[in-house]
């Protein structure tokens, strides 16, 4: 319940001057919106349709008298003869003023309940005839009626005491008030109700049965009322206890600390101290961690918050910020260990060791976005390994294949339950270093859908000139990926979109022909089934002739993946054999 103090002051004032005034049976009407007009009331309206304008246009051209009624639907912007309530108020003009934007402020005057009894014109503003309601005058102050009106100023007296809206002067006003339907209109104008219910106030004749509707209003708003207070004083009184607790927390674990007997949970918070003292990491990370670490302290260490934040600290130091493996350099020893695991396959080769030079040259260079293709089985993983190996970098392989949600590769917001960094930063945090060899397979065959693309994520990821900054949305902040040497694998070329393929360097990894099949399987192949199948290379003879009928007629493939699956059944029917 709200209460205007300059308002109800006019309205005990209110009346000497027109009680005389003949109203004529038909008036220009204008429908109001959100409020329901009571006697007595005095009340700004801001007027800006033109039909409403063109009302208050011909009322002032005339007697100044105009017909309020109250719109049922507030959104109707026209509303028709049946959008509207047949009681109102029939007001008077007292002051109008023009605004910058076309509107009109107008200040009325309540003088008598009217009803309308039919609609004259819809244009060019309505004009209705009406029927005066006659209010029921000296009514008999009984028993009854004087214990009603005692009780609608005690509840009105206290709603505004709850509300912290108590006014001397309006109590006053209040209390000086002697007819029941007066009282009725002045303090149910000003109760926070539907329109419906203070239509109905005001549709009600008998002045008696209105305050007695009013009481039973005020009834249910003391209700309400009392239950808010109530609300809003546990409300004070927890915060007041979480704060003491907070406090006398405090206290308990500085006297823990003086008696060398420490909580777990503050040798907990001693322990992120120094961790985050030591780690190495850029300093607006540095910043950011410091500001959750003193969260965390402020924290009890049962809040659900308590345990977001500490996850989150731990992201902070377990993420290589500035940690890095030392590449190895050497060409001769690269060349070497990318021999020893693959056969052929010079021209990549020769990329790689190309890579090695500019980087022993220039160790700030960006390093490039390869992308092997080829079909399956040809080695396109295993050369990611072997690069890793070469170079002397942690090697890691994410695979792309079906992948469809963009929070695999941007991670999720921490207001998610449950909520982690992407696969990139997972994948960074495993391997412990900030420039491994990543190597994202099957990139043709990623996916989207509601969830995002993940091939979008994928171009500030792939991009040289972006990844140093690249942001994930559980850690929100930068994080350096520039250090990262970045290889993909795809089968085709044609379903990868072309933003990805501009950022990437093609290389293509032909099939294999059968010279080269029986070289790769003498030398790679075969030895490795061999000792994965626990035998010795004497118990294993395979001639050319043979090798060559199994590649012939067992496999049918541009790669090797077959092959050695060959071999690996006849490696575990001889080792059956022996063992048998």
């Amino acid at each position: 319940m709200e209460f205007n103090d300059s308002l109800s002051t006019s309205m005990d004032d209110f009346g000497e001057n027109t009680q005389d005034l003949e109203i004529p049976e038909s008036l220009p009407m204008m429908a109001v919106r959100d409020v329901v007009v009571f006697n007595y009331m005095i009340i700004p309206l801001f007027v800006g349709r033109p039909g409403s304008i063109e009302a208050v246009n011909e009322a002032m051209n005339g007697d100044k008298l105009l017909m309020l009624v109250t719109q049922k639907d507030a959104t109707r912007d026209n509303p028709e003869p049946d959008d509207l309530y047949r009681v109102g108020m029939v007001s008077m003009i007292m002051r109008t003023l023009k605004l910058p934007d076309g509107r009109l402020k107008v200040l009325v005057q309540a003088l008598s309940k009217a009803r309308i009894r039919s609609f004259l014109q819809t244009e060019p503003c309505y004009r209705v005839e009406i029927d005066l309601v006659e209010e029921q005058e000296n009514t008999e102050i009984t028993v009854e009626v004087e214990a009603l009106m005692r009780t609608v100023r005690e509840q009105t007296e206290k709603i505004m005491s709850l509300r912290g809206m108590l006014s001397s002067d309006l109590m006053m006003i209040i209390n000086n008030i002697e007819e029941p339907g007066r009282l009725a209109d002045l303090v149910g104008s000003n109760l926070r109700l539907k329109i419906s219910q203070s239509q109905k106030i005001l549709e009600t004749v008998d002045p008696v049965e209105r305050l007695r509707l009013v009481a039973d209003l005020l009834h249910k708003e003391l209700e309400v009322s009392t239950v808010q207070a109530k609300i809003q004083s546990d409300a004070k009184e927890e915060m007041s206890r979480s704060q003491r607790e907070y406090f006398l927390r405090e206290q308990i674990q500085a006297l823990k600390r003086e008696l060398g007997d420490e909580d777990a949970y503050s040798q907990e918070i001693e322990e992120l101290h120094k961790k985050l003292k030591k780690k190495k990491m850029p300093k607006y990370a540095k910043k950011e961690a410091r500001k959750q670490l003193k969260r965390l302290e402020m924290m009890h260490p049962d809040a659900s918050e308590a345990t977001i934040v500490r996850t989150y600290l731990e992201w902070f130091l377990d993420l290589p910020w500035k940690k890095s493996s030392r590449d190895r350099l050497d060409l001769k020893v690269a060349a070497r260990v990318l021999d020893e695991d693959h056969y052929g396959l010079e021209k990549i080769k020769e990329r790689i060791l190309e890579y090695l030079a500019v980087r022993k040259l220039n160790k700030d260079t960006k390093g490039p976005i390869i992308c092997f293709v080829g079909p399956p089985g040809v080695g396109k993983t295993s050369l990611g390994q072997a690069i890793a190996k070469a170079m002397g970098r942690k090697f890691y392989r994410l695979s792309l294949g079906g992948m469809r949600d963009e929070a695999e590769i941007r991670g999720h917001r921490r207001t998610y339950i449950g909520a982690l960094p992407g696969r990139i930063l997972q994948g960074l945090k495993n391997v412990k270093t900030n420039n491994p060899v990543f190597m994202m397979d099957e990139i043709d065959k990623i996916g989207d859908d509601y969830r995002g693309d993940p091939s979008s994520a994928l171009l500030e990821v792939l991009d040289p000139e972006q990844n140093a900054t690249f942001s994930d949305h559980y850690m929100n902040l930068p994080f350096d990926l520039s250090r990262v040497m970045f290889i993909t694998t795809a089968n085709r070329t044609d379903t990868i979109p072309g933003p990805l393929m501009d950022r990437m360097e093609v290389i293509q990894l032909s099939g294999y022909t059968l010279e080269e099949k029986m070289i790769i399987a003498r030398k790679y192949l075969l030895p490795r089934q061999i000792r994965e199948n626990g035998l010795r290379p004497s118990q294993v003879r395979l001639d050319d002739k043979t090798l060559e009928i199994i590649i012939r007629n067992y496999t049918h493939e541009a790669g090797v993946r077959n092959l050695e699956r060959e071999l690996g059944k006849i490696c575990r029917k001889i080792a059956r054999k022996i063992a048998e």
